[in-house]
């Protein structure tokens, strides 16, 4: 089988690509400081920021397509350690391409929805980026960086993500679960909005866009909805308590990356291509059968 090489598999996305393609690719997946052992995956600790162990990496692995996922990908943070993030977010992703082209293979890289402002949804891939955090912002220097290494590249643009906690890392409805069964107040925003899809859902868009796609796509789902709403649906479809369950404003809560109100994404461009996301419900139903 060929060799596909997926960077930051102790991440959520990461994990779930590498299950959804090892029965058709020999996988290589990198860590960095959470090892993880599992059946199928071939696992490699690596420092990607570190060009020279980048590089042997690839003269070992010698990968016949790449999906790039490692990420410093919580906006707070880089925020506020905007040096920091800038090695693996943008100078590593650069590298990856880099090499990429030197080897002339497929390239998928996982760009945000946060690159867009929030002012102008729904999103098309021809529309201009806007992003108004520091992480918002390395992920346009990424995409532009990566595309002009190597045109080929695949830049996906992801939606918030959820699904299955992964040995090492959760998506955002973990605490929302947990607080709710211990009795606790859940505050969720009632004017931001996305297109949320599973990390199951995502995993086959990015497998679909190594085939398919050089350049932008978006891998939304087809339902835009409000933080409080999925949080409402959440606790009908998993039974959760509702009486914790509260709605507030994004002005109400203090964060040090700002946040934007809807970005929303128009993924026609890939449901032409067969990407077809179940609906939210469909979604949460299959997770309930698996906690």
């Amino acid at each position: 089988m060929k060799r596909l090489l997926i960077t930051g598999i102790s991440g959520f996305l990461g994990l779930h690509i590498c299950q959804l393609s090892k029965g058709e690719w020999t996988v290589y997946g990198t860590c960095f400081s959470n090892l993880i052992n599992s059946p199928g995956i071939n696992t490699i600790k690596v420092d990607l920021t570190n060009f020279p162990e980048l590089k042997q990496l690839f003269q070992d692995i010698k990968p016949d397509a790449v999906i790039h996922t490692a990420a410093q990908s919580n906006p707070n943070f880089c925020q506020i350690h905007p040096q920091e993030t800038e090695v693996i977010n943008v100078i590593a992703s650069g590298n990856i391409a880099g090499l990429c082209a030197d080897y002339g293979i497929p390239c998928v890289f996982t760009s945000t929805d946060l690159v867009f402002n929030g002012l102008n949804p729904p999103y098309r891939e021809t529309d201009p980026v806007s992003p108004i955090s520091y992480y918002g912002e390395q992920k346009v220097r990424a995409e532009n960086i990566m595309l002009t290494r190597y045109p080929r590249t695949a830049i996906c643009r992801m939606p918030l993500m959820f699904g299955q906690a992964t040995p090492t890392a959760t998506s955002f409805i973990q605490p929302f679960i947990d607080i709710l069964q211990a009795g606790g107040e859940l505050k969720l925003f009632v004017d931001e909005f996305r297109t949320p899809v599973s990390g199951t859902t995502a995993a086959k868009g990015l497998l679909l866009a190594l085939d398919k796609i050089q350049g932008y796509l978006h891998l939304g789902g087809k339902e835009r909805i409000s933080r409080y709403e999925f949080g409402r649906l959440l606790v009908d479809v998993l039974q959760l308590p509702k009486a914790g369950l509260n709605s507030c404003r994004q002005t109400e809560v203090k964060m040090a990356a700002p946040r934007p109100s809807d970005v929303s994404l128009d993924s026609s461009k890939a449901f032409a291509l067969g990407y077809n996301p179940p609906s939210l419900p469909e979604e949460l139903e299959v997770l309930r059968g698996r906690l």
